[in-house]
């Protein structure tokens, strides 16, 4: 070929090229030029920013790169992408992005549904109490049994982190030996002491809820009595600091009741004893604790134990003298007398194991000659064995638990060979963890439903945080729980069940970080008026709302917008509600629109703040966290800590910290999303009191979202989350099933997510259409079979872990 005719060939090949190119431009679609033009610039190949590189995976293909594309969504839909300061495209056009990006992953997902695998999930200290709760009719404290279980992802169920160690084995050991002995009752029990401390921030001069009317201070001690015998109880009073005891200048009366009956009631106080005190304070001590101390009879079994002062006329005052004070120096210095802790010792001069709810539920039958022990305990043990294990017994497992069962009978007592055999139960990896074998037939990797009874443990452990009941059972072992309708009904039946008092206690707690309201301890200068009753009364006002939102189906976003709460004389008055007396819990509705929801609450604000203030930090976090489902992450090492508030002589505002914080270029971007969302909560101090100024000046609760929505308050805060109430439901989904498989969620969950929020938008996003849409869903009702060697690690571990306990 000569040059011209070269040259014309390589004009003919370029200008397709050109061509080729133009149409190849015209045809991109409006999705890829959007990214092309607000988010490439920064997340490419080159620059890696958050190790986002959207020039290398195609939108128009998204479903090949979900994991990439989730986070995006999940960017875009906090409106943190792209980030204020930087161009942005019309929200409206961010909308329909994130729409199609949606409904293109959730179209990949439904072509190649990923339900997870089911890891082995070992019973948390929960699921251990509730499960002994249920199987023995005996109510234990695990945490004097077990070890704290560690977290993940906000929860303490997450089944990598329920690790097992040689140590924790023991203590399972242990506890099934302790656990199996009260529950059958051992006459051979000696006495022991247990010491109840009543918290030292507990004002005791007014009535406490659970105790005798008529009564002021003390402790309500819920303790299981181990055989019918005599138990001695000590009452110690506080001292302070040097030993002192104060409070004796007037008389006042000690009683003990037991179930509402009172056993005992001594003279405190008065001219004698402030006479001992003042020339004698060590024989003060002494004589003191001698006369509050009495020995009763007592029946095996669990009972309430009352301690506390009567009140007395009203002639009288038990008002304190001096304002209440949480300085244990100082504390009883306020003219009445203080309980500290009581001392439960026994049993002494034993008659008998007694008839107690455990027994009860044990011994399903009774051998009337030596011929009828053999059977009877063969019928008790089946009847334990399949409800612990959480299936029909087989032969195999009947045979070992009657060879434990005849090595204790050989040792005592037919009740003795029933706790022996009791206690491998107990100690049983059967009973321990919540395994799930892949059917012979099964290939690896393949996807299958799960059956009927690991489907009834499944559904136990997420509503109850307990093993199945019979009738649960029944229907499993028959093969009907697959049934859609027979599921429906099974999941209304067991919302219903006092048990599913679980999702509070359990769920909530953990998704709301209520039991961090335990550990609140603000500044006594700053905050001088709260104490243990107040602390106490945050926790159960949040657990009250968010029960009534479980057993009256309601509206999850109500958890927003409620223009109800719960409260006490003593909660109402620190929310500034009046006409509300007396310790009890009532229903009241809210006049002020900034109480109403979850964000109004002082459970909420106290654990989202530091000892002395607000943190707008903390409180915006917590909103990324647990509302919007955007969190932020993790704060670069060494982040230094905000100055104090006291200044050059005059007293600076959070926000002026703040923004002088946000000048460290390490912090600006985390903090620019996150204290703005805490700032709209500026109205609530550190205790959650309502206030409209504080020592530096006006209160500015003014913020903003990521997007640069401005908001004004907790009421322009909330109505901008209801904009997007699938959102919020969302990310309460995203906890709720983490929190029922057990493990935490992957990118191929989140069209699982959308899809249960969607359809509980149908029944207007019902609590129960959220529990019904999780048990339906693909990864709580399926599997992914184990890989071979994953498969045998599993098996391996289990038996090498049965025969430990054996």
């Amino acid at each position: 070929m000569d040059k011209r005719s070269a040259l014309a060939a390589w004009l003919a090949v370029s200008g397709l090229l050109l061509a080729g190119l133009r149409l190849s431009a015209q045809q991109v679609s409006p999705q890829h030029a959007l990214i092309n033009q607000y988010c490439v610039t920064c997340h490419n190949e080159r620059a890696k920013t958050a190790g986002l590189m959207l020039d290398k995976v195609d939108i128009d293909h998204a479903g090949e790169h979900a994991e990439v594309w989730e986070k995006v969504v999940r960017k875009l839909r906090g409106g943190m992408m792209p980030p204020q300061g930087v161009p942005r495209p019309e929200q409206a056009k961010i909308d329909g992005l994130i729409t199609w990006l949606q409904a293109s992953l959730d179209r990949a997902q439904a072509e190649h549904p990923d339900p997870g695998r089911a890891p082995l999930h070992r019973l948390n200290r929960t699921e251990y109490a509730n499960a002994i709760r249920d199987l023995l009719g005996l109510k234990v404290d695990v945490s004097a049994l077990l070890p704290a279980d560690d977290e993940s992802n906000g929860f303490d169920n997450i089944a990598e982190v329920l690790r097992v160690s040689p140590s924790l084995l023991e203590a399972y050991l242990s506890a099934s030996r302790e656990v199996s002995s009260l529950a059958v009752g051992d006459p051979k029990t000696g006495p022991i002491s247990n010491s109840f401390q009543v918290p030292p921030d507990l004002a005791q001069s007014q009535h406490i809820e659970g105790l005798p009317l008529g009564t002021r201070g003390g402790i309500l001690i819920h303790h299981n009595f181990p055989l019918d015998a005599d138990y001695e109880f000590n009452v110690f009073l506080l001292r302070n600091i040097v030993g002192y005891l104060t409070g004796m200048e007037f008389p006042h009366q000690i009683e003990i009741s037991i179930d509402g009956a009172r056993v005992f009631i001594a003279p405190v106080g008065g001219e004698e004893d402030l006479k001992l005190v003042d020339t004698n304070l060590a024989l003060a001590g002494d004589t003191l604790d001698a006369r509050l101390r009495t020995k009763v009879h007592v029946k095996a079994g669990p009972h309430n134990i009352a301690v506390a002062f009567l009140r007395r006329d009203s002639a009288e005052s038990d008002e304190p003298l001096e304002p209440f004070t949480r300085d244990l120096d100082l504390q009883n210095m306020n003219g009445i007398p203080l309980i500290d802790h009581v001392q439960v010792t026994g049993p002494f001069n034993a008659t008998g194991v007694g008839d107690t709810p455990s027994r009860r539920r044990i011994f399903v039958c009774t051998p009337a000659s030596a011929k009828d022990e053999v059977p009877c305990a063969k019928n008790i043990l089946s009847t334990l064995a399949r409800r612990a294990y959480r299936r029909p017994i087989t032969d195999g497992d009947i045979e070992t638990l009657l060879s434990f069962y005849q090595a204790g009978r050989n040792q005592g007592s037919f009740d003795g060979g029933i706790e022996n055999a009791l206690r491998l139960i107990l100690a049983s990896p059967k009973f321990l963890f919540r395994s799930e074998a892949d059917p012979a037939r099964v290939a690896a990797g393949s996807v299958y439903h799960v059956s009927d009874l690991e489907l009834a443990s499944r559904l136990s452990f997420f509503v109850w945080s307990s093993i199945p009941d019979d009738e649960l059972l029944k229907v499993a072992e028959q093969g009907k729980l697959q049934d859609p309708v027979v599921l429906d009904r099974q999941v209304r039946r067991m919302l219903a069940d006092p048990k599913a008092e679980a999702l509070v206690s359990n769920f909530a707690e953990q998704w709301l970080f209520l039991r961090n309201v335990q550990s609140v301890a603000p500044d006594e200068a700053t905050f001088p008026n709260f104490d243990d009753n107040l602390r106490q009364s945050f926790r159960r006002e949040t657990e009250l709302f968010f029960e009534s939102i479980v057993r009256e189906d309601r509206d999850v976003m109500d958890l927003l917008t409620a223009n109800y709460t719960f409260v006490n004389e003593r909660l109402a008055k620190h929310y500034g509600i009046p006409n509300v007396y007396g310790r009890q819990f009532r229903r009241v509705t809210l006049a002020n629109d900034a109480r109403r929801g979850l964000l109004g609450q002082g459970s909420i604000l106290s654990v989202t703040s530091v000892p002395t203030r607000t943190s707008p930090v903390i409180r915006g976090k917590w909103i990324l966290e647990n509302l919007m489902g955007t969190p932020p992450p993790a704060p670069p090492p060494n982040v230094p800590a905000l100055k104090d508030q006291a200044q050059g002589g005059k007293i600076l505002s959070v926000r002026q910290l703040l923004e002088e914080h946000r000048k460290n270029a390490p912090c600006s971007t985390c903090h620019a999303v996150m204290d703005p969302l805490g700032f709209a909560l500026e109205n609530f101090n550190g205790v959650g009191e309502y206030r409209t100024k504080d020592a530096s000046g006006p209160i500015d609760a003014s913020g903003q979202l990521a997007d640069g929505t401005k908001i004004a308050g907790v009421v322009g805060l909330r109505e901008a989350l209801l904009k997007h109430p699938e959102y919020v439901v969302g990310t309460l989904t995203e906890k709720m099933l983490t929190y029922a498989l057990g493990r935490p969620l992957e990118y191929y969950d989140m069209p699982v997510v959308r899809g249960i929020v969607q359809s509980a938008a149908g029944s207007e996003y019902r609590f129960s259409a959220l529990i019904t849409g999780i048990v339906k869903s693909e990864p709580f009702a399926m599997k992914k079979a184990l890989e071979g060697e994953s498969a045998g690690v599993t098996t391996a571990a289990l038996r090498r872990s049965d025969k430990g306990s054996k």
